[in-house]
């Protein structure tokens, strides 16, 4: 088959190049090089922007994989130029886009997220969600059952740029005593990016379209499970002081970002981390044990210079304080 990727040598692009080719398919990148130019050097590449090059796509595809669309405007341009030229439009979006999530169990059917202004272009206060739902009914509208929808949740595995996972492997790593949010029995769900990516290689060959809710695993994991994993494959020392909702919030602690992951388990966001995935499963979503992720994301991370800027996580001054705070109490 042929794939058109639009993006492509970032993280969740660069995995789905990485599984595309390996099912032997052919390959090309539609981006504006900024990101790893020199990725993929046997892999065709068209070099735009897609706001203003789309007549540089001149070739035909048997699908397209938008992996960077936030904007309604923006994707049904993209959308509209390849209407006659590839037979399905994949849009990766979010399990962000669902409007209430104190339910649990949360499937493909449930209402999404409505904007006052939908065309705004600016994911801030809380637009992200219904913005992305706004671009899948765009893919919709234009392609209609051409059209595939996937809604992962948070990727993790390695090339994350975002460290909303990586904190916790790298922090446990370096082992004593380590902060960590609410109890241990708060769920947790996560999707390796090389499980989604071939997910969803896999759907584009059995020719399915459809919405699917993309996380995992196939079982409830926590955020104890996740640190314990962490300690294990580390072979660390790491000892966890578990922190109150009341004592992070008092100290400005916040979730998802100072504490990557987690979302607080209360009654409003019940359904956050407990969102029905059957659909996919039966489709074929299958999981990489969670310390063959964990290892290699701690791998990866190593690799990365010594003075990279953390984009989550608490830093070890911050977390030090955190603690000497909670021992005083």
């Amino acid at each position: 088959m042929k794939i058109l990727i639009i993006g492509g040598t970032r993280f969740v692009g660069r995995h789905l190049v990485n599984a595309a080719r390996a099912r032997g398919h052919e390959v090309t990148l539609f981006n504006r090089g900024q990101s790893n130019p020199n990725l993929f050097g046997q892999v065709e590449k068209i070099r735009g922007d897609r706001e203003r090059d789309l007549d540089q796509l001149t070739g035909t595809w048997d699908a397209v994989i938008d992996t960077c669309g936030y904007f309604p405007r923006i994707v049904r341009m993209s959308a509209e130029a390849l209407r006659d030229k590839v037979e399905r439009y994949v849009f990766i979006s979010s399990i962000s886009v669902y409007s209430d999530f104190s339910k649990i169990g949360i499937n493909e059917s449930d209402p999404v997220g409505k904007i006052e202004d939908e065309s705004v272009e600016d994911v801030g206060g809380g637009a992200y969600g219904p913005l992305k739902a706004l671009c899948e009914k765009t893919v919709q509208d234009v392609f209609g059952i051409d059209s595939l929808i996937i809604r992962p949740g948070l990727i993790v595995g390695p090339h994350d740029p975002t460290d909303r996972f990586t904190y916790w492997p790298v922090r446990v790593a370096r082992g004593g005593d380590v902060l960590a949010p609410e109890k241990t029995e708060t769920p947790i769900q996560i999707v390796d990016v090389r499980d989604l990516s071939d997910f969803i290689i896999e759907l584009i060959q059995q020719n399915v379209s459809g919405v699917f809710n993309a996380t995992g695993p196939d079982h409830e994991l926590t955020l104890g499970a996740l640190l314990d994993t962490c300690k294990l494959v580390s072979a660390s020392d790491a000892k966890f002081k578990w922190a109150s909702v009341e004592f992070l919030e008092k100290n400005k602690v916040a979730a998802w970002s100072d504490m990557p992951v987690w979302v607080p388990d209360n009654r409003e966001d019940a359904g956050f981390a407990r969102v029905d995935i059957s659909k996919a499963v039966n489709a074929g979503l299958k999981f990489t044990p969670l310390e063959q992720t964990a290892r290699d994301t701690i791998q990866w991370a190593s690799e990365r210079p010594e003075n990279h800027e953390w984009k989550a996580g608490l830093s070890a001054e911050r977390e030090a304080e955190l603690l000497r705070l909670m021992s005083e109490e």
